[in-house]
């Protein structure tokens, strides 16, 4: 028997090396090689593999001699994850959902494969039981269960494969892909080599079969998905499942996708029953509140194709120390800092000596420009101990000189205001020009600078 032949693998990458090294020469990693025994004689018999009647040898071919059977798709009963997936399940693509512990991921991957009723439908756990899963079915069905879902509770590729290819599934789900191992590798599941090792041999099945599959990831401490970066290069399409598990709602963000956007988002709520789709965000992002409070402001933002409305919250009180803090969630704190001296310097506010507070109702996470001037705002709003009117809202990006600068797609954030019942909103001078927003029922108010808008706004 041959000797087993040991590699060190790169914790952050996945770089190969016959020898440690102290720092990775693909990522740049110090301190992160470790040693695993790998076995490469017995290596093709693991692996999935075509049978022989039936194995395809490949040639070059020309692009134009290429048939285009136009864009296929499988549509699930999941709105919100069509949208992100951008229409659709592609038949053969493999797909990476991460999140953090508790997040849903399960969750949301048993109720998509329960929902496809029409398709054969394999999952896999490496992680749970039968009885468990089961459990889990009953709490989130809602009729009665599928005669094509199937369960198989094993982490070895090669008996995963034998029972694909005795039951010829039209989708697989793998929960997770850091439980699986190969018989290829000696190296423990979970390691960089075995997680690397076996998505490419799912990866070859689903290209080979136009099966798709679904792989739950894990995710560090960091927040990364956990196994090599080349993990996230080989699949089709990378998702984040994110939220508060405090809180009730989470994000479903799209971080690569070959076959659609990357700016799409979707929104879903935890509830005891499973994860319910929010079709209309903005009236969970507004809150409903008995009288008028100052330091309020609505923004008018885009996720992707989404229009959503946020409602932006600001506390300003004085420091009780010698450094003022400036504190935000959802927003970037660097765009606050900047934002706080353009109204010092732009509007004349003393905020030197003031604490700023600022939060993104809902939970959620803003980085559209747009929001500038409802943050603006919110922090003279809470300044002046003066209330904004709940009917307004706006949308519009604030530069260093104290201008208003133009937002894309502004029709749309005014058809969403005006569809949740708002009477009036401050955009751009620049954004006035656009010919669909002569339609519009709602008032616009149209400025150049902020101090045109404080002077409309609180002189009320």
């Amino acid at each position: 028997m041959a000797k087993p032949k040991s590699l060190f693998f790169c914790q952050s990458c996945g770089y190969e090396s016959a020898k440690w090294l102290g720092k990775c020469p693909s990522c740049g990693t110090w301190n992160g090689f470790v040693e695993e025994v790998v076995a490469r004689d017995d290596a093709e018999k693991n692996e999935w593999r075509r049978e022989p009647g039936r194995a395809r040898q490949p040639k070059p071919r020309v692009l134009s001699e290429i048939e285009s059977s136009g864009e296929m798709r499988i549509p699930t009963p999941d709105q919100e994850l069509n949208r992100v997936l951008g229409g659709g399940i592609v038949p053969g693509s493999l797909i990476l959902i991460g999140g953090e512990p508790g997040i849903g991921k399960s969750t949301l991957m048993l109720q998509v494969g329960l929902s496809l009723s029409a398709l054969k439908i394999l999952y896999v756990s490496g992680e749970e039981s039968e009885q468990q899963i089961k459990m889990r079915a009953e709490r989130i069905m809602t009729s009665t269960p599928s005669p094509q879902f199937y369960t198989l509770t094993e982490t070895n590729t090669k008996n995963i494969f034998a029972a694909i290819e005795s039951i010829n599934p039209q989708l697989v789900i793998v929960d997770s892909i850091q439980t699986l191992y190969s018989g290829a590798l000696d190296s423990a599941a979970g390691s960089i080599a075995q997680v690397r090792q076996c998505a490419a041999e799912l990866m070859r099945f689903a290209k080979e079969t136009y099966t798709s599959v679904f792989l739950v990831g894990h995710i560090t401490k960091d927040g990364t998905l956990a196994g090599p970066k080349v993990l996230e290069h080989m699949v089709d399409t990378v998702l984040q499942f994110e939220g508060d598990r405090h809180l009730v709602y989470r994000i479903l963000r799209t971080t690569k996708n070959r076959f659609g956007s990357t700016s799409e988002i979707g929104l879903y709520e935890m509830l005891g029953s499973g994860l319910r789709e929010v079709s209309n965000p903005s009236e969970i992002l507004i809150s409903q509140k008995d009288g008028q409070l100052s330091g309020v402001a609505i923004g008018a933002t885009l996720e992707g194709n989404r229009p959503l409305l946020i409602e932006i919250q600001s506390l300003v009180s004085p420091a009780s120390y010698g450094t003022p803090q400036r504190t935000t969630t959802g927003f970037d704190q660097k765009r606050l800092n900047m934002l706080l001296a353009v109204l010092e310097k732009r509007g004349g506010f003393r905020l030197g000596t003031q604490d700023v507070f600022l939060n993104m109702a809902g939970g959620i996470s803003v980085e559209d420009p747009a929001v500038d001037l409802a943050v603006c705002t919110a922090i003279v709003s809470s300044l002046e101990e003066t209330p904004v009117s709940a009917k307004a809202c706006f949308a519009a990006e604030v530069g260093l000189g104290g201008e208003l600068r133009a937002v894309n797609r502004i029709d749309q954030r005014i058809s969403e205001a005006e569809k949740l019942g708002f009477e009036e909103i401050y955009i751009s001078r620049f954004n006035q020009k656009s010919s669909d927003l002569k339609n519009s029922k709602i008032k616009i108010h149209a400025f150049g600078k902020l101090s045109e808008v404080w002077a409309n706004l609180f002189a009320k």
